[in-house]
């Protein structure tokens, strides 16, 4: 199986249909070595830059849906092409990135690729998009929508939904939600008093 074909069969696994062809393209315009890798909690995907290489690698995680695959993938690929252009000279999440970012996803900002109810909040956070879109709230429970079921799903909800002072449980540890701070939240352990800085966006049991 030729390399086309074996990615092809990897989008065909996690991407939505309409936009395989143009993320094929992408590849074959500029190259890249494409890895799916088992989930990181740090990050949804990877690209690093190696100036002794001429083949780059970009990596996304096995557990994300269509649509947010689709999107890791266009901003991990906005990364090789700006390195492509300005090298080491720009900031990683700087304005070149921006702008490549953009431009790659405008041929696949339509209803025939991402659910009306992702495309809004999309469209908007593609204004100016951030180095995650996990930052953005409104864009990241639309996307939650369509992620794959887990045990779990049914008593989780997003810290962001939990009101002030309530206990919840984050991984088997027990917190009471405390002041919200732009993207986080200050919360407090129970057991030990100790202060923490969680994501408004976690997904949390309520106590």
């Amino acid at each position: 199986m030729n390399p086309t074909d074996q990615l092809r069969k990897i989008f065909e696994k996690h991407l939505p249909h309409a936009a395989i062809p143009y993320c094929l393209q992408l590849w074959e315009k500029i190259p890249f070595s494409f890895k799916v890798q088992k989930p990181r909690t740090s990050k949804l995907g990877d690209f690093r830059y190696r100036k002794d290489r001429k083949i780059q690698t970009i990596t996304i995680n096995s557990d994300l849906n269509p649509y947010q695959f689709l999107l890791t993938y266009i901003h991990e690929v906005a990364h090789l092409h700006a390195f492509e252009k300005f090298g080491l000279a720009h900031a990683p999440h700087g304005i070149e990135w921006k702008r490549e970012f953009q431009s790659l996803m405008v041929p696949i900002l339509t209803d025939s690729v991402f659910p009306k109810d992702i495309l809004i909040p999309l469209r908007h956070h593609m204004a100016n998009p951030s180095a995650s879109s996990s930052r953005d709230l409104f864009l990241r429970k639309e996307m939650s929508k369509y992620d794959y079921p887990s045990d779990t799903d049914g008593d989780e909800i997003f810290l962001s939904d939990l009101m002030t002072g309530k206990q919840f449980v984050l991984s088997g540890r027990k917190f009471r939600k405390g002041e919200t701070r732009r993207t986080r939240v200050m919360c407090e352990e129970v057991e030990s008093g100790k202060k923490f800085l969680v994501s408004n966006l976690a997904k949390v049991k309520p106590v």
